[in-house]
């Protein structure tokens, strides 16, 4: 075998060590980034607030999620002194999630569901959706879809008028 080639085997079987070393060196109680979604906890979470809750359930792969993202990071640069922002990016990758939160300068938790169980939990269907939320975890209000700046100004005003 040539040297390059012997070069390039080598290089290349040493990434793919690195890589499998990397993979297996994660702890198992999340998949490498963002928490899991644990159902109980989140419940209990939402229960318990003494503000109001905006959770917006997203996915990297989606679109409509990409356009709302930046005014969910602006609201909350604005309001989260009296709203708990809480992302939940859906049926992902934990590569996927950690790209888009950086993309966008998303500064609040975002938590890992895998399997969509929160929007099951909480009776929607797809991505984005966004909940509004008031303290104590009653729900207030539902959107579904891609929320614009006046829908998501409406829904602060409400949570904040209750809080």
């Amino acid at each position: 075998m040539p040297e390059s080639g012997l070069v390039k085997l080598t290089l290349l079987t040493g990434l793919a060590v690195a890589l499998l070393l990397t993979a297996c060196g994660r702890s198992s109680g999340t998949t490498g980034g963002l928490a899991e979604f644990d159902r109980d906890g989140f419940e209990a979470r939402l229960d318990e607030s003494e503000l109001p809750v905006i959770v917006n359930v997203w996915g990297s792969w989606c679109p409509p999620c990409r356009s709302e993202a930046p005014l969910f990071a602006t609201a909350h640069q604005q309001f989260g002194d009296r709203i708990e922002f809480i992302g939940v990016d859906v049926q992902d990758t934990q590569e996927g999630a950690a790209g888009f939160i950086a993309d966008y300068g998303i500064e609040f938790e975002n938590l890992f569901d895998r399997t969509g169980e929160i929007r099951q939990m909480m009776g929607g269907i797809g991505a984005p959706i966004t909940y509004f939320i008031a303290p104590g975890g009653g729900l207030v209000d539902t959107h579904i879809g891609v929320i614009d700046e006046q829908q998501l100004a409406l829904g602060i005003d409400e949570l904040l008028a209750q809080g």
